[in-house]
């Protein structure tokens, strides 16, 4: 069978899903909590390792937006048919293995070792639960956007 990409959708509802994660992940940072995990500077970190150069912070925010926009957005419309359940349990099911990706290939090249143990367990749980959210918006807005 093959697999039906709306392209379009898919961008919305990750635009949609990384509007509300980056809500979330600046009033985290302005409630003080966790101030050590902050992925928009871990972006601009990985970023620099490989041209030698410090890019400005906003460089973080366009990568955390085309990651989670079109990168994640895409790879979500192409595997949601085959992923089980209403679209809010596709989207968790999708958000905890954006997460795990996340927490194994991401957290260490930001410095913070496998699942981001060097910045403890609260913010390996914080990323999930994150996760788990930006899953859940990005699968209903999905369904919303493609008419699914």
């Amino acid at each position: 069978m093959p697999v039906t990409l709306d392209v379009w959708a898919a961008l919305m509802a990750g635009l949609i899903a990384t509007i509300v994660l980056s809500i979330l992940m600046i009033a985290k940072s302005s409630a003080g909590l966790m101030p050590r995990l902050n992925p928009i500077e871990d972006i601009v970190h990985v970023a620099d390792h490989p041209t030698g150069m410090t890019l400005p912070l906003p460089f973080g925010w366009i990568g955390h937006f085309v990651l989670g926009t079109v990168v994640w957005g895409i790879i979500y419309a192409a595997l949601q048919a085959r992923l089980p359940g209403a679209p809010v349990v596709k989207g968790l099911i999708f958000g905890a293995l954006a997460w795990l990706a996340m927490m194994i290939f991401f957290m260490p090249l930001a410095g913070h070792g496998l699942f981001a143990l060097s910045l403890g367990l609260q913010a390996t749980a914080a990323t999930l639960v994150l996760h788990l959210i930006y899953g859940a918006v990005l699968g209903v807005a999905y369904a919303k956007a493609a008419h699914a």
